[in-house]
């Protein structure tokens, strides 16, 4: 009985993260089961004072937060949660922590790592307050679960298409709604409450031919978001889409003008002083600048030229190796 209650519930409700593992899938399972009642029951004992406590700072409601935990964790039961204090699955990104390395979605992927549990758990508040993607979920009621599942998967933070219907499957089977508050967003103490619908819409508006959808070519590099240049863009519309002073988006990408060239990859933060790990060198190629490697690579010109004793103007020989770290890192 068990096996085909486990085996329907697999195809059912397939979750994000294909390496969890089985209690994960056991921990998803219809609340009849007493095993699973304890091991959810025992989570949301141990974790849903941070959870009411970040809902009272940032105004994400308590159930929604819990309902993630449980999923995205296993009930704090999977390799990332047992041995990176990580409940939620955040990757790297622009984290500047210690990460933990494994296979998910592709081989070898970095996962935050994490003191303690309940710094995974605020770091995700701030993932969903930081990310403009998300700004509009702020904007609905609190209190309604529903429209906050629902608002999430909209706005692209799951591919699993039953994400949102796990959610609240799980919010409901546990009663979490109880714990949430009407709180508002610090940052959006003013902004009329919004239906998921509208959410949705806006979320949909900013795919549309002719519409800014910045968010849709976010990649990163070297742990940094960055744009990729395509024609129509510039450096003002994308830093009024992402609430970025012009000044401090030139800055971060080592601009005194604000001309720019399709292929040009644009950071959202300032570059890291070296290359990411594994790189040590870039061969030149023809029309190849110190600028250009410097973009490619998410690395400070200032830096790079030191690392290879050029100004950032100098000439450069196809063939020729420029270093992406000091040499005493390649030792």
């Amino acid at each position: 009985m068990l096996s085909t209650i486990i085996s329907r519930t697999i195809k059912d409700e397939k979750i994000m993260k294909g390496t969890l593992k089985l209690i994960i899938i056991i921990c998803l399972l219809p609340n009849s089961l007493s095993l699973l009642a304890e091991s959810r029951k025992d989570f949301i004992r141990k974790y849903k004072h941070i959870a009411i406590r970040e809902m009272e700072r940032t105004g994400i409601p308590a159930s929604i937060t819990l309902a993630q935990g449980i999923l995205e964790s296993g009930c704090g039961q999977s390799e990332l949660a047992i041995n990176a204090n990580n409940h939620f699955g955040i990757k790297c990104h622009d984290w500047e922590g210690d990460t933990y390395t494994m296979d998910d979605d592709e081989r070898n992927e970095c996962f935050r790592k994490y003191r303690n549990a309940e710094q995974s758990w605020i770091d995700h508040s701030e993932f969903l307050i930081s990310r403009p993607r998300y700004a509009g979920l702020f904007s609905l009621k609190a209190t309604d679960y529903k429209a906050w599942a629902k608002g999430l998967k909209a706005a692209g933070y799951a591919t699993n298409p039953k994400y949102a219907e796990i959610l609240i499957k799980i919010i409901e089977e546990e009663e979490l709604y109880k714990l949430d508050r009407n709180i508002k967003h610090r940052g959006n103490t003013s902004s009329p409450s919004i239906t998921v619908e509208e959410f949705a819409e806006s979320i949909a508006s900013q795919t549309r031919p002719g519409n800014i959808s910045y968010r849709n070519r976010e990649e990163m590099r070297n742990g940094i978001i960055c744009i990729e240049i395509i024609p129509g863009d510039s450096f003002e519309k994308i830093a009024g889409y992402y609430g970025i002073k012009l000044k401090k988006l030139l800055l971060y990408n080592d601009k005194t003008n604000t001309n720019l060239k399709p292929g040009q990859l644009v950071y959202l933060k300032r570059k890291k002083t070296k290359a990411a790990r594994g790189y040590e060198f870039h061969r030149v190629k023809a029309g190849d600048t110190l600028y250009d490697i410097a973009q490619k690579y998410g690395i400070r010109l200032k830096n790079l030229s030191r690392y290879n004793y050029l100004s950032p103007d100098s000439p450069l020989t196809e063939g020729e190796k420029i270093f992406l770290r000091k040499k005493a890192d390649l030792l």
